[in-house]
């Protein structure tokens, strides 16, 4: 199928429905992920469509670059692929350390997986996530330190309390998740919260950004960091090949996790 011919039925479905997901059109088309996420920006950069996370809109559906949904709406999003992508981190926290866990779903599963693991112990987690922090609430071994700031609507402490705090302090790790993924780095919708995750990058011995592949061509208001910042980055095996080599190049390491299959899913 031509591209034109690709380009034209994604119009279709979004004028139809009014979005589409990159996933469906990849099924639909039997394209590649990146073949999928080039088409619709060439359409968006005609100006037919607008790109949203993990698809496309139409131009007329307000922008969500500063869209800021909150904790429980994205819990749901990819949870198979975040479930993941937190498993592949898990592998990498050591005991004894002083970690650094942003806000965030991927995170908050991390947190979750962390307060379930007893060899982990001893542990110290800095956190500026809400949802983070009750994760690990009463578990064993494992002392939480709350940043301080100002909460957000995903549940993420922000400003300059939590700024200052994060440059008093020096972990081991830093695990970020992030809104959005593009060639350049990570993005969030929120400049405060932005600032934070770079605290948070900045007062790591190294940095670990976790990201699920809808992420992937996702841009929010504010760039948190540069891929020069971040020594390793974990994504599903959704991530298409063309992505894959970018960021083989732009990390030092790409640690590729596999979701596991649902019921009915073939072995």
């Amino acid at each position: 199928m031509l591209a034109s011919q690709r380009q034209e039925r994604i119009l279709t479905a979004i004028r139809e429905h009014g979005a589409v997901r990159v996933a469906d059109l990849v099924v639909a088309l039997d394209v590649s992920d990146m073949t999928v996420r080039r088409d619709i920006a060439e359409l968006a950069r005609a100006g037919l469509v607008r790109r949203v996370h993990g698809g496309a809109v139409t131009p007329e559906t307000p922008a969500r670059s500063t869209d800021e949904p909150g904790f429980e709406a994205k819990r749901t999003w990819s949870s198979r692929e975040k479930a993941a992508v937190a498993r592949a981190a898990l592998a990498t926290v050591e005991p004894g350390q002083a970690i650094a866990l942003s806000a965030g779903t991927t995170t908050w599963l991390l947190a979750s997986m962390i307060a379930a693991d007893a060899t982990l112990r001893p542990l110290t987690v800095v956190t500026n996530g809400l949802r983070v922090a009750d994760a690990l609430h009463g578990t064993d071994d494992v002392e939480v330190v709350l940043t301080g700031g100002v909460r957000t609507p995903s549940d993420a402490l922000v400003g300059p309390v939590a700024d200052a705090t994060l440059h008093e302090l020096r972990v081991d790790r830093t695990y970020l998740g992030v809104h959005g993924l593009d060639a350049d780095g990570p993005t969030t919708p929120n400049l405060a919260e932005a600032a934070t995750d770079r605290a948070l990058v900045r007062c790591a011995a190294a940095a670990t950004v976790l990201a699920d592949h809808t992420k992937w061509g996702v841009v929010g208001l504010a760039r948190i960091c540069g891929f020069d910042e971040i020594d390793t980055l974990v994504v599903d095996t959704g991530l298409g090949a063309e992505a894959r080599t970018h960021l083989s190049d732009a990390v030092d390491r790409l640690l590729l996790a596999t979701p596991e299959p649902t019921t009915g899913d073939q072995p």
